[in-house]
């Protein structure tokens, strides 16, 4: 296809796992747009974690990255599983991943957690927990102790080894994670609250203290700040006192997946890694789930979601992500539900057929 000025391409990673069969779905649902709803998009394809060890010997080939760095927004299913864990460290299917988000830049990293109404029943807190439950976890996505040196395993003088890692963290990463969060909330209701361990940690102790700073650029926001395991807690006791969450890349990591099971399933919740510049790295924020795979019941939505993301943020069809949206609460309404949203009162289907579903909806 001849691609046009206004053409946007889209790299394919499907990686591991459910990845395939998941972002088959997804790629339905670009495909639906491009042919029914005038989406002007091109679509590359590409290997990345274990699948691109398995056949080329590294989790990120050099044809994967160069194809990334030329597109304008890529689409990722997961990465890793059981197979690949007797690997070298350096060359873990995760270790595509994290080269992907360093070589980009893609350093901020934006975890909704939101809660279907339809799908109220399927939360492990009662109702009026998290009833209307809307929160926007931001993470910085590429410093922090997952990318901070010195780090490896070395062996003491008395023969005993040990483990070493480190968190670190420069006044202009938590700027532009801090700004990041803030223009945000400033769509939102305008709350933010900074995560951290300020009460042990020096690093944080800086983040804590920058955050401040950068938040005098933002007069309308409400800035609060919350030691992160209080923030688990509360986000378990009362999770709709959040807005905004900003913190670093291992408290994002865990506690997005915290708040992600407030909603009654990480089957349900996109991701995207942005740039400075609005490029993006889109994904659903749940595993490979390799003991699931090839089975079609895995769930699709937040691969789907995530693709609203894609085009909200990235290729600026607010529009056409609205349609996803509700092409999604109409499925819900309909009470179409996978294995892990599935209750009495609703219809299982199949990965397959809740995207035949969705493109339905959408057309």
């Amino acid at each position: 296809m001849k691609r046009g000025k206004m053409t946007k391409k889209i790299l394919i990673l499907p990686g591991d796992g459910i990845g395939p069969e998941i972002v088959a779905e997804a790629v339905k649902v670009l495909e639906a747009l491009q042919t029914n709803h005038g989406l002007e998009i091109e679509l590359d394809h590409g290997l990345v974690g274990g699948a691109a060890y398995d056949a080329t010997g590294s989790p990120l080939p050099d044809e994967t990255l160069e194809k990334a760095t030329a597109c304008d927004a890529i689409l990722l299913g997961a990465v890793g599983g059981h197979k690949w864990e007797s690997l070298d460290i350096a060359v873990r299917p995760e270790k595509g991943l994290l080269g992907l988000r360093a070589n980009l830049a893609l350093f901020s990293n934006l975890r909704p957690a939101i809660l279907y109404p339809q799908l109220a029943d399927a939360s492990t807190l009662k109702a009026e927990v998290v009833s209307g439950l809307d929160i926007m976890i931001v993470r910085e996505l590429t410093g922090g102790i997952y990318f901070g040196q010195p780090r490896g395993i070395r062996t003491l003088d008395n023969g005993e080894k040990q483990g070493f890692n480190t968190l670190i963290y420069k006044e202009s990463e938590i700027e532009r994670i801090g700004r990041s969060a803030f223009e945000i909330a400033m769509k939102r209701d305008k709350r933010v609250c900074s995560v951290d361990k300020a009460n042990v940690l020096e690093c944080t102790e800086l983040w804590r203290e920058v955050m401040i700073r950068v938040a005098k650029e933002y007069p309308e926001i409400e800035l609060s700040h919350m030691y992160v395991d209080n923030a688990a807690m509360q986000l378990v006791r009362a999770p709709k006192q959040f807005d905004v969450m900003v913190t670093t890349n291992m408290f994002g990591d865990i506690l997005s997946d915290c708040a992600a099971m407030l909603t009654g399933s990480i089957g349900m919740l996109p991701s995207a890694s942005l740039d400075a510049n609005g490029k993006g790295m889109y994904e659903p924020i749940h595993g490979s789930a390799p003991d699931i795979a090839r089975q079609g019941i895995a769930n699709p939505l937040a691969t789907i979601l995530s693709v609203a993301m894609l085009l909200r943020y990235s290729l600026d069809q607010t529009a056409m992500a609205g349609r996803i949206e509700a092409a999604v609460n109409k499925v819900l309404d309909d009470g179409l539900r996978t294995a892990d949203i599935h209750t009495e009162d609703a219809r299982q289907v199949s990965t397959s057929e809740m995207g035949d579903a969705i493109i339905a909806a959408l057309n």
